[in-house]
């Protein structure tokens, strides 16, 4: 489950970057990006090129791809994710789908889901399994 709630994760930050660089066309602003012309630029007056920037590169995309990572990097080694990762996560997508209920909001619930119900099983295994320092005879 929680390998499952990780690639999720990785996907879902990635093709939200992806697809905002190239179907949305934010790429087209890189030169812009990085000629120092967003500089002064502040949020109430954004021009095209400071309004791609967030949707692309400055959006929750790529630390959600990083959080995504850690979660198979963590499982990988046998670690359970902390409780706090699916919580933050959980809040941000109940948010996202009350403002905007066309986002993939589901799949995004779907990996919170998939990562409590991950690390419950894996603290069940943990209490359930016999500790060696217990059953050792002196």
């Amino acid at each position: 489950m929680i390998k499952s709630a990780g690639w999720l994760l990785v996907f879902l930050g990635g093709a939200h970057t992806l697809l905002a660089l190239t179907l949305e066309g934010a790429a087209r602003y890189a030169g812009e990006w990085f000629s120092g012309a967003l500089w002064h630029e502040g949020f109430s007056d954004m021009s095209p090129a400071n309004s791609a920037l967030w949707l692309s590169l400055e959006s929750f995309g790529p630390p959600l791809l990083v959080v995504g990572l850690i979660v198979l990097w963590l499982d990988r080694r046998g670690i359970t994710p902390p409780p706090f990762i699916a919580w933050s996560l959980g809040i941000l997508g109940v948010v996202d789908a009350v403002i905007l209920i066309t986002t993939p909001w589901p799949l995004f619930l779907l990996a919170c889901i998939l990562l409590f119900a991950g690390g419950r099983r894996a603290a069940g295994r943990a209490n359930a399994a016999p500790h060696s320092d217990a059953t050792r005879m002196p």
